[in-house]
């Protein structure tokens, strides 16, 4: 599993994290095993939010009751966490109080004293950027966080949240995959006249990101488009499949690994966030963590995803 230095932070980080929003329905023992595979190949870094779970912080406390992490242990597993979405709303709410209650509610489930990064969980159209500061400021005086983040914020969007907030956004989580790509498509194919690839959408998110040293960590990296279903042995993907099939075949990794490895190749040094709860696939998905794809191989998967390479 590769590593680096969090930047911004002194976590050491794997380039693959744990994504656990769907352990409501699972038994101690399957979270244990779950969480055992994970940290058997290399991951011990967990990410959660308020709003995963049937409930309001239902993932977070049945991960805590299955782990119960002792001091020594909780020391090593990075937790991050997300607030701001309202899940009976539903709404955004980035009020100082509805954060700061949000993080007491996720410290007390998750059985912890710290969180270490906290993430902004999607745009508020109504933020007011000096609330979020204060929050920030408030939360980390008083040690409960020690970082903080944003998901699926643009680069207006966090530079107005800068305009008041000095604490360093060092995550922004954004869906990424192989066949949902317009991150990185966009700048692909820009000035195109006539095709759609070339429109941003995103005013160039990924490039401000590695331009002001925040992490990217890539969210459904498995699913066709926006909750879709996943690309890998679907047979609406099959030229993709056949690429995918046949690299893995080569670096005698599973179909799961390539997909892993065409994000993490990326000179970025993004993050992928699986979702799976199969241990083997947690297992699987880890071995593309450092897997060396050429650039020929790293474009025809873009190419036969279905993206124009001019």
């Amino acid at each position: 599993m590769r590593t680096f230095t969090l930047p911004g932070t002194d976590i050491v980080a794997p380039n693959v994290v744990l994504g656990l929003m769907r352990i409501a329905d699972k038994t101690d023992e399957e979270i244990r095993t779950l969480v055992a595979a994970a940290r058997d190949a290399g991951i011990d870094f967990h990410d959660h939010a308020d709003v995963y779970g049937p409930t309001t912080h239902e993932c977070e406390r049945r991960w805590a009751g299955a782990l119960r992490l002792g001091p020594a242990e909780r020391e090593q597993v990075t937790i991050q966490t997300k607030a701001g979405i309202v899940g009976d709303g539903p709404y955004f709410d980035y009020s100082h109080d509805h954060l700061t209650a949000a993080v007491d509610g996720s410290l007390e489930a998750l059985g912890t004293d710290y969180i270490d990064i906290l993430l902004l969980h999607r745009p508020d159209a109504l933020v007011e950027p000096d609330e979020v500061a204060r929050a920030f400021e408030d939360l980390h005086a008083a040690g409960k966080v020690r970082h903080f983040g944003v998901s699926n914020h643009t680069p207006g969007q966090i530079e107005l949240l800068k305009k008041s907030v000095t604490r360093p956004l060092v995550i922004n989580q954004l869906q990424l995959s192989i066949t949902h790509a317009p991150l990185i498509a966009q700048g692909v194919a820009a000035n195109m006249a006539g095709l759609d690839q070339s429109i941003s959408r995103d005013a160039g998110t990924l490039d401000y990101c590695r331009l002001h040293d925040i992490t990217v960590q890539a969210w459904s990296p498995f699913q066709a488009g926006f909750f879709t279903g996943v690309f890998l042995d679907n047979p609406e993907y099959a030229e993709l499949n056949a690429v995918i099939d046949r690299l893995a075949a080569a670096y005698d990794v599973p179909p799961i690994a390539i997909a892993t490895a065409w994000i993490t190749r990326h000179p970025a040094t993004m993050q992928v966030v699986l979702g799976t709860t199969t241990p083997a696939r947690v297992t699987g998905a880890a071995q593309g963590s450092d897997l060396p794809l050429t650039r020929a191989e790293w474009y025809e998967l873009f190419r036969a995803a279905g993206h124009t390479v001019p």
